[in-house]
């Protein structure tokens, strides 16, 4: 009987920790419907549909070990070859992913899931995971292409559909690779990176610990947890006016305050955030939105996936902290400043700032 009682309470368990996660992932869902018309939504979405099988221009970065590795982007990566380089093909999947999971409207006739089906293979999984075996670039995107990679898994694996499920299953054994890679890597960074662009420690690790929190990965979540408090926690008075450098998209200072506010008690995380980011408690605090001078420049347009970035940890600031509500006033602002800037118009920008916007967005 106890062995029946201990089985019932585990189901029990399980049944709760699903539900918790599909009623999360309603209320991204709800959000979205809420602030994106469906107009908008179809913009967004066309931006990375318009880049998934653009091969070039195409930015490789990685290591060649001989003559041999000299091949086309898509013989390389041929799930992740479009869309300039392979985090933006990535997250420019996770932008398509969750726009037609909220709006599956815009995909009445199912050309998008053939599209989908037809780059998403066992076969292609295999040469991609063979390009991140090669002991040249074992490190490749780390850790920013990864987080990304969690973040496209986590949304097909939330997806109440049949082709998403397939989709994850397929991908899994990625998933698992930069997994081990991150238990690998964390424990010998003895210092976070603390830049406004891809390597910075903080925002790999905040998306990465959604992931670990959405499927329920107590080790993984664990592992970030103690990480961030090794590299963050005695941190003090960052200094915001050194921002932002000249191709900054994402903020140093605010990206570590977001993570922080993840994994810190309110009472707790306020104390921190008091002696790291006091200006904040100003009543007259304001930001200036980051200012763009040529969207055709691939480092300088990077200043409008700033302003989303900066919309973003506002906005979870805040929420963590209900006296911080000013702060939704300045994200908002940030937000508009940048959104209003998506467009096809040049490649630099279109490839990916659509999926900086649906992320803050959903937050």
């Amino acid at each position: 009987m106890k062995k029946i009682a201990l089985i019932l309470s585990c189901l029990v368990f399980l049944m709760a920790c699903k539900k918790t996660t599909e009623e999360q992932e309603s209320q991204k869902s709800n959000i979205i419907h809420q602030k994106l018309t469906i107009k908008e939504a179809k913009k967004i979405l066309e931006l990375p549909l318009s880049c998934l099988t653009q091969e070039f221009p195409n930015r490789l970065g990685q290591t060649l070990g001989s003559e041999i590795d000299l091949k086309t982007p898509k013989a390389l990566r041929p799930i992740f070859y479009g869309c300039f380089d392979w985090h933006s093909s990535v997250h420019g999947y996770w932008s398509i992913v969750k726009i037609i999971k909220t709006f599956p409207e815009l995909d009445e006739d199912g050309k998008i899931r053939g599209l989908l089906d037809s780059l998403i293979t066992k076969e292609n999984v295999a040469t991609e995971l063979s390009f991140f075996d090669d002991e040249n670039n074992r490190n490749f995107e780390r850790t920013y292409g990864w987080a990304w990679f969690f973040k496209l898994h986590s949304e097909l694996l939330s997806w109440e559909d049949e082709d998403a499920q397939r989709w994850a299953t397929i991908l899994k054994p990625m998933t698992d690779l930069f997994i081990n890679r991150y238990k690998e890597y964390l424990p010998k960074l003895n210092y976070p990176i603390r830049t406004g662009t891809h390597d910075n420690s903080a925002f790999s690790m905040s998306l990465t610990l959604d992931y670990a929190r959405e499927t329920k990965n107590i080790e993984l979540e664990d592992l970030i947890i103690t990480h961030t408090k090794r590299l963050f926690e005695k941190d003090v008075q960052c200094n915001l006016a050194f921002e932002p450098s000249g191709h900054d998209f994402l903020s140093p200072c605010l990206e570590e305050a977001y993570l922080m506010s993840k994994i810190l008690e309110s009472e707790d995380y306020k104390a921190w955030l008091t002696a790291f980011l006091p200006a904040l408690f100003q009543t007259d605090f304001t930001m200036e939105v980051g200012l763009v001078s040529d969207r055709s420049d691939g480092h300088l347009v990077h200043l409008d996936g700033l302003n989303f970035s900066r919309a973003t940890c506002l906005k979870g600031i805040a929420r963590k902290l209900p006296e911080l509500k000013g702060l939704n006033n300045i994200a908002e602002k940030h937000f508009q400043a940048a959104f209003k800037n998506i467009t096809g118009d040049d490649y630099m920008g279109s490839h990916w700032l659509g999926s900086f916007a649906l992320y803050s967005l959903e937050h």
